[in-house]
């Protein structure tokens, strides 16, 4: 979904509106609620210390089949980020992407 398409009462945490001289100020407290939240679950970014690049864990010769037709466990993690990029790539290589 484009940020676009969300309710103006979604992004903006209040609206002042005055009727007749009362304040009518729409609250949005289930997006604060979430917004809460989320800072309880993701913590404060603030206080997470950047680190380094790490080099990559997959090798830049590797091919599709040297990573996705063996069983045997990788010899360390491999972020999310890193195998999508890869595949994208390789997906790229065959027409199957874009």
């Amino acid at each position: 979904a484009h940020i676009s398409s969300i309710p103006n009462s979604i992004v903006n945490d209040s609206k002042t509106l005055m009727e007749n001289g009362v304040d009518t100020s729409f609250i949005n407290h289930a997006a604060k609620e979430w917004t809460e939240m989320r800072r309880q679950w993701v913590g404060h970014q603030a206080e997470v210390p950047r680190k380094a690049p790490q080099e990559p864990v997959i090798s830049w010769s590797a091919t599709y089949d040297d990573l996705l037709s063996t069983s045997e466990r990788f010899p360390q993690r491999i972020p999310l980020s890193e195998m999508v990029d890869f595949l994208v790539d390789i997906w790229h290589e065959e027409g199957l992407y874009g």
